[in-house]
């Protein structure tokens, strides 16, 4: 579908918002060049950025020591795991140059375009809960998206005492999760009441992870027990639709106390994957890569085509049907845009 053509009135206050920033921009360089050149500021040293406020950002040189800091105006995008080089200063530092990130995690903005979020994570933790009801679709979503962005997933089952003495849920969650040991899928289960914190302590100890998962699933809930002391706010679920209500409105970045590092970024429904490729999906499908191009054509679209290598090996059940579904609706999702 092609996309839809701005009317004049959008186009005009598009071109505005982006004056502003472009000013606001050039004001916040003239502020970090005064102090610069004013012999205001102290040595360069390396700094971890651990919370984003606006146009300024918070800098850590060590545990526990931060300063708010202006950004350089030729600096792309700092986000919340960055590593930096940056300026103390009094009362506010400047970060003069950005470190070269080994990953980093992306959303759509409200305008369709890709925004990062939070940077150099070692892991994703995909965290889901009996209620609101997972999909294996969703979760797919989540593990394609980390695959292609070249970031370790980690399925996180929470909530695990809503499965006591329901056999039926208790079996439907195994049923859904089975697939994913069988791929090479870490899979974890806790419940912050009674199971699953040392498990999930040894899988964060020394890495820096982000959790992500549908609202209400509990995220917010095991920072609050992996580190009391943040104070995350925790929101119920809603008694009509059973999903939860968005709590955290800034990417902050967390020391644990089982020694890893945690990014609480804002609560994402599901990543948009409107910005990939087919082919970069066929690649987030572990099982799919020993296939890829030894199809019989090769533009197959794995459908019904002859000599179709992803067709015969669900035929010969290397890869599952529901896999297989969830590929299809991925990249059909992909054509609606």
């Amino acid at each position: 579908m092609s996309k839809r053509k701005l009317s004049r009135q959008q186009a005009w206050r598009i071109e505005k918002i982006q004056d502003e920033r472009a000013k606001r921009a050039a004001r916040r360089d003239i502020d970090a060049q005064d102090a610069l050149s004013g012999g205001e500021l102290g040595p360069e040293q390396e700094g971890l950025v651990v919370a984003h406020y606006g146009t300024q950002v918070a800098v850590e040189s060590e545990p526990g020591k931060t300063q708010r800091c202006h950004l350089r105006a030729n600096l792309d995008t700092l986000v919340t795991g960055d590593r930096v080089v940056w300026c103390e200063g009094d009362p506010m530092g400047v970060v003069v140059a950005q470190r070269e990130r080994h990953s980093v995690l992306s959303r759509p903005d409200p305008y369709g375009k890709l925004k990062p979020v939070a940077a150099n994570i070692d892991q994703i933790l995909v965290v889901l809960a009996p209620l609101p009801e997972p999909h294996a679709n969703l979760i797919d979503r989540y593990l394609v998206a980390a695959e292609v962005v070249g970031i370790e997933p980690v399925i996180l089952l929470n909530k695990t005492d809503l499965l006591t003495d329901k056999p039926d849920l208790q079996q439907a969650m195994d049923e859904l999760l089975a697939i994913y040991p069988t791929l090479g899928y870490r899979v974890l289960h806790t419940s912050i009441k009674d199971s699953g914190l040392n498990e999930l302590q040894d899988a964060l100890h020394e890495r820096t992870s982000v959790f992500v998962g549908q609202s209400g699933v509990g995220k917010s809930s095991l920072v609050n027990v992996l580190l009391p002391d943040a104070g995350i706010r925790v929101g119920a679920l809603s008694e009509s639709t059973q999903k939860g209500t968005h709590t955290t409105t800034t990417a902050q970045l967390l020391h644990l106390n089982c020694g890893g590092t945690l990014i609480d970024s804002p609560g994402i429904r599901e990543f948009g994957l409107w910005h990939m490729s087919k082919e970069q999906v066929e690649q987030g499908f572990r099982e799919f890569r020993a296939l890829l191009g030894t199809c019989k054509f090769r533009d197959c679209q794995h459908e019904q085509e002859p000599g179709c290598a992803i067709l015969e090996g669900a035929e010969s059940g290397a890869i599952s049907a529901r896999r297989l579904d969830s590929y299809r609706r991925i990249v059909a999702s992909l054509d609606d845009i």
